[in-house]
């Protein structure tokens, strides 16, 4: 690989990372060809972008992307193959990985990079699976702003029933 490939890889790399909130260092190695494509098969149906890259370059783009980023606590990931998981939705590599490794010993969880949170290890994987995406937290709180206008809701029609059963029946009564 030349010196211009290298930078051009590299500023592929960095674009990536500085487009993607969310992406996984996974170790893919010891899975046949077939294996590893029906892993980005599986990957390409889910929206979920993935790339196999030299360490070496891999550091060098998190090294050159924006500093606030914090990508340091990944370096020391980066070493042995390393297959890169990009994506738009936090858990969705994960959930990916884990259903691979129903019949698989790999790809293993080296690190995720979660909207500037770094979590190391494949003993990561269950919790990184359980994450809520931004749309399951925004329905939540919707859920939960609705929910007292809901109860007072039924609570005024419960009694406008009830309140016009009595006056009906002192009506009854009277006549």
């Amino acid at each position: 690989m030349t010196r211009e490939d290298k930078n051009v890889a590299i500023a592929e790399l960095k674009e990536e990372l500085d487009n993607h909130p969310f992406f996984y260092l996974a170790d893919s190695s010891t899975l046949s060809v077939e294996k590893i494509n029906q892993f980005r098969r599986m990957c390409f149906e889910k929206g979920v972008r993935v790339k196999v890259a030299k360490n070496t370059l891999i550091r060098k783009a998190m090294e050159s992307a924006s500093e606030e980023k914090g990508f340091a606590g990944l370096y020391e990931t980066l070493k042995g193959p390393t297959t890169i998981l990009f994506s738009p939705n936090p858990k969705e590599p994960a959930k990916l990985i884990e259903e691979f490794r129903k019949k698989e010993e790999r790809p293993i969880l080296k690190a995720a990079y979660i909207d500037s949170e770094v979590f190391l290890g494949d003993d990561q994987l269950k919790m990184l699976t359980k994450l809520k995406t931004k749309e399951e937290l925004v329905g939540e709180i919707i859920g939960l702003l609705q929910s007292p206008a809901r109860n007072l809701s039924s609570l005024i029609t419960a009694t406008g029933g009830k309140l016009a059963g009595i006056v009906k029946a002192l009506e009854e009564r009277e006549s």
